[in-house]
């Protein structure tokens, strides 16, 4: 069908975990709520850190500090409707509202990359060249840096609603997920997604892809760079600084990897495993991150020790 005013869809459905049995709502909508608190919490830990303990105000605390909201901001796009659907029974979402969460979701998805590609940068310039480090990144410098992100990472969000906003839609108007995105809601269109689909993943695989591939040179980088060190505690040491960010770079990229690389080579899921798998890699590593700068980041465990001591 040719594009053009045909749309006669005013709202969608989101199916969230299709085969999940009605008994079964409630209990998931309780772990999700629970999931959402937690992230906030977690997460708004760190900021208060960040902004009450001078110690932190370091190139890799700001970066872990723009993680932190974009992850809050990430939860809080996709989360409340998801739990409203299995808590209230409330599982549509307005033509414009599904739009506006498409977008958040593919900016703050790209604003994430960027951030973690800053996260590699900061450990190969501080582990491969420490003597230029500080004059490389600067504090002025990490904020050039990470407004940069956040401003880059709209064009392509913007690109994505602008070219299917206007696509007609005039039959299904069932997502087969717990947020609106770009597949869920191009596969409905009454016209053939091509022309829509193909840019929109190469411009996914730049953004997944090219930041991961700076992460991979990286690390690869630090790890030679650690293999040369005559001292093995000088060695233990070096690796401890970056470990922190390579296990969070791997949360986020690992399942990602995997889901598009399963879909390419023909390896089949069910709607509910692929969903599944979907939201642990979305919403878990918001929820974990937190955890993992508490407890691998030293100058993170004093702070938090400090806030401790002052509260009791």
């Amino acid at each position: 069908m040719a594009e053009g005013n045909h749309t006669t869809v005013t709202e969608f459905f989101l199916t969230g975990f299709p085969g999940l049995h009605p008994e079964y709502q409630g209990l998931t909508s309780a772990v999700l709520f629970l999931v959402y608190f937690l992230t906030l919490i977690f997460n708004a830990t760190i900021i208060f850190l960040y902004a009450t303990d001078s110690c932190l105000h370091k190139p890799m605390y700001y970066i872990i500090l723009n993680l932190c909201a974009c992850d809050i901001l990430f939860s809080t796009t996709t989360l409340p409707k998801i739990i409203s659907k299995y808590w209230f029974q409330s599982g549509t979402i307005s033509f414009t509202a599904c739009f506006i969460q498409m977008y958040f979701v593919h900016y703050l998805g790209t604003v994430n990359s960027l951030i973690l590609f800053l996260m590699a940068l900061d450990r190969y310039l501080a582990i491969c060249h420490p003597l230029r480090y500080s004059l490389i990144l600067k504090k002025s410098t990490i904020y050039i840096l990470s407004i940069t992100a956040w401003i880059v990472g709209k064009a392509g969000a913007l690109m994505l609603v602008i070219r299917a906003y206007p696509l007609p839609f005039c039959a299904s108007n069932i997502i087969n997920h717990c947020y609106c995105d770009h597949i869920g809601i191009t596969t409905l269109a009454c016209t053939d997604r091509a022309p829509y689909g193909f840019p929109a993943f190469v411009f996914a695989m730049v953004l997944l892809l090219g930041p991961l591939a700076f992460i991979i040179f990286s690390y690869c980088s630090i790890i030679i760079t650690v293999l040369k060190m005559a001292n093995v505690q000088g060695r233990l040491k070096t690796l401890s600084t970056c470990s922190t960010q390579l296990i969070i770079i791997l949360l986020y990229y690992l399942p990602r990897c995997f889901v598009y690389l399963a879909s390419n080579v023909g390896i089949q899921f069910s709607p509910d495993v692929r969903i599944v798998i979907i939201m642990l890699y979305s919403l878990c590593p918001p929820m974990i991150n937190p955890l993992i700068y508490c407890l691998r980041a030293k100058d993170m465990k004093e702070s938090l020790r400090k806030l401790w001591s002052k509260s009791n």
